[in-house]
Protein backbone atom coordinates (compact mmCIF):
# COMPACT_ATOMS: atom_id res chain seq x y z
CA UNK A 1 0.00 0.00 0.00
CA UNK A 2 1.28 3.15 -0.63
CA UNK A 3 -0.04 6.91 -0.34
CA UNK A 4 0.30 10.26 -1.69
CA UNK A 5 -0.26 12.76 1.00
CA UNK A 6 -0.35 16.48 -0.88
CA UNK A 7 -0.03 19.84 1.46
CA UNK A 8 0.19 23.43 0.19
CA UNK A 9 -2.41 24.59 -1.72
CA UNK A 10 -4.89 27.83 -1.15
CA UNK A 11 -5.63 31.35 -1.93
CA UNK A 12 -3.16 33.58 -3.61
CA UNK A 13 -3.25 37.27 -5.30
CA UNK A 14 -2.43 37.46 -8.74
CA UNK A 15 1.73 37.58 -8.94
CA UNK A 16 2.07 35.62 -5.82
CA UNK A 17 3.56 32.62 -4.58
CA UNK A 18 2.71 29.34 -3.66
CA UNK A 19 4.33 26.13 -2.92
CA UNK A 20 2.87 22.88 -3.13
CA UNK A 21 4.37 19.44 -1.20
CA UNK A 22 3.68 15.55 -2.05
CA UNK A 23 5.19 13.11 0.16
CA UNK A 24 4.95 9.36 -0.27
CA UNK A 25 4.29 6.36 2.25
CA UNK A 26 3.99 3.00 2.24
CA UNK A 27 5.78 -0.32 0.74
CA UNK A 28 8.35 2.00 -1.27
CA UNK A 29 11.20 0.21 -3.11
CA UNK A 30 11.68 3.44 -5.19
CA UNK A 31 9.74 5.52 -6.69
CA UNK A 32 10.33 6.88 -10.81
CA UNK A 33 8.99 9.64 -12.21
CA UNK A 34 7.19 11.95 -10.20
CA UNK A 35 5.06 14.98 -11.71
CA UNK A 36 2.29 17.13 -11.02
CA UNK A 37 -1.16 18.20 -12.90
CA UNK A 38 -4.04 19.74 -13.21
CA UNK A 39 -7.31 19.88 -13.71
CA UNK A 40 -10.76 22.18 -13.67
CA UNK A 41 -14.24 21.04 -12.98
CA UNK A 42 -15.13 19.24 -16.20
CA UNK A 43 -12.13 18.97 -17.72
CA UNK A 44 -9.25 16.49 -18.22
CA UNK A 45 -6.13 16.44 -15.72
CA UNK A 46 -3.38 17.83 -17.73
CA UNK A 47 0.37 17.42 -16.89
CA UNK A 48 2.37 20.54 -15.46
CA UNK A 49 5.59 19.09 -14.59
CA UNK A 50 7.29 16.28 -14.06
CA UNK A 51 10.95 14.98 -12.61
CA UNK A 52 12.60 11.82 -12.84
CA UNK A 53 14.39 10.15 -10.17
CA UNK A 54 17.70 11.35 -11.40
CA UNK A 55 16.87 14.70 -11.78
CA UNK A 56 15.68 15.21 -15.53
CA UNK A 57 12.64 17.93 -15.68
CA UNK A 58 10.33 18.69 -17.95
CA UNK A 59 7.39 21.36 -18.03
CA UNK A 60 4.20 22.32 -19.97
CA UNK A 61 4.81 25.63 -21.52
CA UNK A 62 2.35 27.46 -19.93
CA UNK A 63 4.79 27.15 -16.41
CA UNK A 64 8.12 27.31 -17.64
CA UNK A 65 10.04 30.34 -15.75
CA UNK A 66 7.70 30.25 -13.53
CA UNK A 67 7.02 26.74 -11.83
CA UNK A 68 9.91 24.93 -10.51
CA UNK A 69 9.54 20.84 -9.76
CA UNK A 70 12.07 19.44 -7.26
CA UNK A 71 12.39 16.27 -4.99
CA UNK A 72 13.71 14.56 -1.79
CA UNK A 73 14.60 11.48 -3.10
CA UNK A 74 15.86 10.91 1.02
CA UNK A 75 12.21 11.79 2.09
CA UNK A 76 10.37 10.21 -1.33
CA UNK A 77 8.61 14.06 -1.46
CA UNK A 78 8.09 16.35 -4.81
CA UNK A 79 7.81 19.65 -4.73
CA UNK A 80 5.61 22.40 -6.90
CA UNK A 81 7.10 26.21 -6.40
CA UNK A 82 4.83 28.51 -8.34
CA UNK A 83 5.80 31.96 -8.81
CA UNK A 84 3.89 35.10 -10.64
CA UNK A 85 0.92 33.37 -10.94
CA UNK A 86 -1.86 33.95 -12.99
CA UNK A 87 -5.61 33.75 -12.53
CA UNK A 88 -5.45 30.76 -15.58
CA UNK A 89 -3.40 28.76 -12.98
CA UNK A 90 -6.85 28.18 -10.63
CA UNK A 91 -6.89 24.86 -10.82
CA UNK A 92 -6.92 21.22 -8.82
CA UNK A 93 -3.15 20.27 -8.50
CA UNK A 94 -2.76 16.65 -8.15
CA UNK A 95 0.54 14.83 -7.47
CA UNK A 96 1.59 11.50 -9.27
CA UNK A 97 4.06 8.94 -8.47
CA UNK A 98 5.62 5.97 -10.39
CA UNK A 99 6.32 3.32 -7.47
CA UNK A 100 8.23 0.33 -7.08
CA UNK A 101 6.88 -1.80 -3.89
CA UNK A 102 8.61 -3.96 -1.90
CA UNK A 103 6.72 -6.73 -3.30
CA UNK A 104 8.06 -5.57 -7.00
CA UNK A 105 4.82 -4.31 -8.13
CA UNK A 106 4.52 -1.01 -10.01
CA UNK A 107 2.01 1.20 -8.73
CA UNK A 108 0.89 4.51 -10.52
CA UNK A 109 -0.27 6.35 -7.54
CA UNK A 110 -2.23 9.70 -7.30
CA UNK A 111 -2.19 12.20 -4.33
CA UNK A 112 -5.88 13.75 -2.80
CA UNK A 113 -5.50 17.08 -5.01
CA UNK A 114 -4.87 20.61 -3.99
CA UNK A 115 -6.98 23.45 -4.49
CA UNK A 116 -5.39 26.47 -5.83
CA UNK A 117 -7.19 29.87 -6.49
CA UNK A 118 -5.48 32.64 -7.94
CA UNK A 119 -7.24 36.00 -7.77
CA UNK A 120 -6.82 38.46 -10.14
Amino acid sequence: QVQLVEFGGGLVQAGGSLRLSCAASGSILSINTMSWYRQAAGEQRDLVASITSGGSTNYVDSVKGRFTISRDNGKNTVYLQMNSLKPEDTDVYYCYAGVLTTRYQFLEVWGQGAPVTVSS
